[in-house]
């Protein structure tokens, strides 16, 4: 059994509260787990929209609740939180439905609470959906970035940690630096995270706030977002059924496992004024083709250490078993669908994370190849109700 995560931001000997907004998100539920590992209290709002299949959501709030991760429900559906009156609380953390494009319903929250920072992770996240429907990724990402400023102003919160992302690097070249010009945003997705941005810093000069501004790179790991590759890839794979795959495989992406994102996000709660850091890999970028192959690789061996036998019984001499015991030992392989590439799709992605060593010391802990065997076997334990997960 693993020891439980820690934070890097230990409690001390006063407790310390901190908003995470967008707490049942992939990143955000992660963020809440470290820091109530350490002591935290959190207070986490998700407006729990149904961009993708709420179980998912449900069931990372289930975890940080204590519950049954079977309360996230076998059918798709809204969120089983949503059905039940707020807010839900266990111990140190307090969950409430609550949308940050809600000025008032957001004053009144910093009216009622001391928080000592804001981990802002709440964002309209996914390149290709932006494209359908633009409007709601500057409402939610600019206009609730925005609100949140304001309610920190108003209410003397200082600290705001602000989740941005590597799609603003679009044209630059590689690796990305952090003071390269990034004025070419491929999609409205890129173009709302750098409004987000640049509304900080006026914060940050006006009224002194102090912001961390963080790119992410390509985040992937257990109980990610049907839309993403890694999620698309191991339920494809698994199921044998046609993988869609936009463009030749040969794009490629500095892949950052969860746990390290969301380490490298309280760690940049401490003061720094106003900064903008990558959070990446920081290796060489790593093709999709490349992920596949892992993917294929880890669900082999996951079928050979323990094959579902099911209820078959072995007939007149083996053959039933034979048979398993062949389908069980070949090697998995992916079933491509080729699809053509979305213009907003940037071809490679690489973070230079030289500042996020020198000002926060961090580095990524988990390589690739193990977050994507991380990855599988998170999905080959839960495939039962994944396998009704509408995917992108």
């Amino acid at each position: 059994m693993q020891p439980p995560p820690h934070s890097p931001v230990p409690a001390g000997p006063v407790p310390r509260c901190y908003l995470v907004t967008g707490a049942a998100g992939f990143i955000g539920a992660k963020v809440c787990e470290l820091l109530l590992a350490d002591g935290h209290t959190v207070v986490g709002v998700d407006n729990l929209n149904d961009y993708y299949d709420v179980r998912l959501k449900d069931y990372r709030l289930a975890r940080l609740l204590g519950r049954s991760p079977a309360a996230a429900g076998s059918a798709p559906g809204p969120s089983v939180f949503r059905r039940e009156p707020g807010p839900f609380i266990r111990d140190r953390f307090e969950f409430l439905v609550l949308d940050i494009e809600d000025f008032p319903a957001l004053d009144r929250l910093f009216a009622g609470r001391r928080f000592d920072a804001v981990f802002n992770l709440a964002a309209r996240a996914g390149v290709r959906y932006s494209l359908e429907n633009p409007y709601v990724y500057l409402s939610t990402n600019a206009l609730g970035t925005l609100n949140l400023l304001e309610c920190q102003r108003k209410h003397g919160v200082t600290k705001q940690v602000l989740a941005s992302s590597s799609s603003l690097y679009s044209g630059c070249p590689m690796p990305f630096t952090e003071d390269q010009p990034v004025n070419q945003p491929q999609s409205p997705y890129a173009a709302t995270k750098k409004a987000a941005e640049m509304m900080a810093y006026s914060y940050h000069k006006l009224y002194g706030l102090d912001i961390s501004v963080l790119r992410y790179f390509t985040v992937f790991g257990p109980a990610g977002r049907p839309d993403m590759a890694s999620f698309r890839f191991c339920q494809g794979i698994d199921a044998g059924t046609p993988l869609a795959l936009y463009g030749d495989g040969r794009q490629s992406r500095d892949f950052t496992y969860v746990d390290d994102i969301a380490r490298g996000t309280i760690l940049a709660a401490r003061p720094l004024g106003y900064e903008i850091i990558n959070l990446g890999g920081g290796r060489n970028p790593i093709s999709l083709q490349t992920v596949i192959g892992w993917i294929e690789q880890a669900l082999t061996e996951s079928r050979r250490r323990k094959p579902e036998t099911g209820d078959l019984k072995p007939e007149k001499g083996g053959h039933q078993v034979s048979a398993l015991s062949a389908q069980v030992s070949a090697p998995v392989r992916a079933i491509i669908a080729p699809q053509t590439p979305s213009a907003a799709d940037m071809k490679e992605t690489w973070a230079d994370i030289t500042k996020a060593r020198r000002l926060l010391g961090w580095s990524p802990q988990v390589g690739p190849e193990e977050g994507f065997r991380r990855t599988v076997a998170w999905h080959v334990e839960n495939r039962a109700w994944l396998s009704g997960i509408k995917l992108f």
